[in-house]
């Protein structure tokens, strides 16, 4: 069974990619690794998170990637939020024709709402509740209180794809945003249901500075790469 699918999103090729490694990718990994509850050294805001060093190395390997793309990208939309929007810079740095750099909300990460930038101990300690209600709920459907659940963006992230139909009609463009984003792209997209979804998270998820592609085949995008980081071999 398969699920509804996006309207036809005339584009040319539509590439997604996540963001190089966060700070908060990193410290936060590093303490569920730990079972640690308490973490320092991050921002308020869950925008205003950097890139890790990691990060800004796999963000000039993304810039790499893009410069020897044979047919590169003619707009590049980005995530607000500071990890995405440094990665998105590398890469347009790196090519050389100067393709029009928008911003763009609707590509910003899921909003965790009163789980953001915490640790998993931390989670389970303060919210217990709410702990055992998302794994009951599941991947797809679940909303922490103040957040979203990956359905709200799923309504973003089909109002982003109509406007990018209109205004990017038979461009290349390249998304620099989350991990989140990559997911539920492909769930509109392709028209996947919970079970898909719910795999990809099993499977580890999207990975940083990955590349995920569809090309236009048809009057459909059609997925050719998914999860793709040999760029940063």
């Amino acid at each position: 069974m398969n699920g509804f699918p996006a309207p036809a999103v005339n584009v040319a090729e539509l590439v997604a990619v996540r963001h190089g490694q966060s700070l908060s990718n990193q410290i936060l990994i590093a303490a569920n690794q730990a079972g640690i509850a308490e973490v320092t050294g991050l921002p308020a805001r869950d925008a205003d998170v950097p890139l890790s060093e990691r990060g800004e190395r796999e963000a000039l390997a993304v810039g790499r990637w893009a410069q020897a793309l044979e047919t590169p990208p003619d707009l590049v939309i980005s995530s607000p939020y500071l990890r995405a929007r440094r990665t998105a810079e590398a890469a347009v740095a790196a090519l050389g024709h100067a393709p029009e750099f928008l911003l763009d909300d609707r590509v910003r990460d899921r909003e965790i709402g009163i789980f953001t930038l915490l640790p998993e101990a931390a989670v389970k300690a303060t919210y217990p509740e709410e702990y055992a209600r998302r794994d009951a709920t599941g991947f797809l459907y679940y909303r922490p209180p103040g957040g979203e659940a990956h359905t709200d963006m799923a309504l973003r992230l089909r109002s982003f794809l109509d406007d990018l139909s209109r205004i990017a009609a038979d461009r290349r463009v390249l998304v620099v945003a989350h991990d989140s984003v990559v997911v539920m792209l492909r769930y509109i997209i392709e028209g996947l249901v919970e079970a898909d979804v719910a795999g990809i998270a099993a499977a580890g998820g999207i990975r940083n500075a990955s590349v995920t592609r569809w090309e236009r085949q048809g009057s459909r995008l059609r997925l050719t790469a998914f999860n793709d980081i040999r760029h940063l071999d």
